[in-house]
């Protein structure tokens, strides 16, 4: 399987790109990967590296910094290394199609060059969150601040696809994220959303879940506007790195903590590696017709490898063609 890389994309751009390719085929020997980016950048950086014929790379011009406005982005249609990529996905050169770059330009040009699925009004960005049980599907996690009820229930259906074929949770358990589990609580767009879930028959709707429940394990899809996802999501990423400072801070205040931490460490690991987003590597753009996946800017060569090795699961999956039917119906 051929997966491309807007390999000029991430804050660290291209050696955590060129690092994360080499280490997605070592990995897997069912992978290769075309860089996308200037080709002499990527030359010199992949003559650092023990050479893989499972490696190469598309030259392109231009680069997307990750403060261009999408709309920007969209008006000067310039071959920078997005741009690029995502041609070679269109014209089917490569399967799927891995970025850690600007994630509004990503789903901008994505949406405009591989365009939406049918009855898709708007794609939603996805992502994974780790629970005391099993990870937790979230969207949208930030594409869309503004929705309809009637975005909120294509975003389950979708998210209930991915649940079942990249997690392999079936018949998923589909919330909405609200301030109370009650069916009368929460605003407009909540209240609205669950009476259309109610009538859903292609999706198992299981009610609302507060904040407080998200990571009791008891649930596998929670939908929401990206507003409120995109807030989620980088509380949870700050509260996953701070508990490891705190906790890392207070045991260099006495001896006893120090020593008694010694046979902590192994359960320690296992749980920072549980909460670790480089673990995933990326998130999915849901409701393009082709695999589109985002990582972190500040992805490191781990979470770049997990991401490609993710967009081939998504793939193999034939998450698109899942989304595509039951939309259909």
């Amino acid at each position: 399987m051929k997966i491309a890389i807007d390999a000029m994309g991430g804050d660290f751009a291209p050696h955590n790109e060129v690092l994360g390719a080499l280490r997605a085929v070592k990995k897997d020997s069912a992978i290769s990967v075309v860089l996308v980016g200037k080709q002499d950048q990527l030359e010199e950086e992949l003559a650092k590296h023990e050479k893989s014929d499972r490696i190469s790379v598309v030259h392109a011009d231009e680069i997307i910094t990750m403060h261009e406005s999408p709309i920007k982005v969209l008006k000067e249609k310039k071959p920078t290394s997005l741009r690029v990529a995502l041609r070679l996905l269109k014209d089917k050169k490569v399967d799927a199609f891995v970025s850690a770059g600007n994630t509004g330009a990503v789903m901008a040009l994505s949406i405009f060059n591989l365009g939406r699925i049918k009855k898709v009004e708007r794609p939603a960005i996805v992502a994974l969150f780790p629970t005391i049980k099993k990870p937790l599907v979230i969207l949208d996690i930030g594409a869309n601040v503004d929705c309809k009820p009637k975005h909120l229930v294509q975003f389950a259906k979708m998210g209930s696809v991915f649940c079942e074929k990249v997690l392999g949770n079936k018949s998923p358990k589909v919330k909405i994220l609200n301030i109370g589990e009650e069916e009368e609580k929460g605003n407009e767009l909540t209240i609205e959303t669950f009476q259309q879930l109610k009538q859903a028959k292609d999706i198992n709707f299981a009610g609302n879940v507060e904040p407080k429940h998200l990571l009791d394990g008891n649930t596998d899809v929670v939908v929401c506007d990206g507003f409120v996802g995109n807030v989620i999501l980088k509380f949870g990423e700050s509260v996953a790195k701070k508990v490891g400072a705190m906790f890392k801070e207070e045991i260099k205040k006495s001896i006893l903590a120090t020593i008694g931490s010694i046979f902590l460490i192994p359960a320690f690991r296992k749980v920072m590696k549980k909460t670790d987003y480089d673990e995933i590597g990326g998130t999915m753009l849901l409701g393009v017709k082709k695999v589109v996946i985002i990582a972190h800017g500040s992805a490191n060569p781990k979470a770049i490898s997990n991401a490609i090795l993710e967009a081939k699961k998504v793939k193999q999956e034939n998450v698109i063609e899942k989304i595509e039917e039951i939309m259909a119906s």
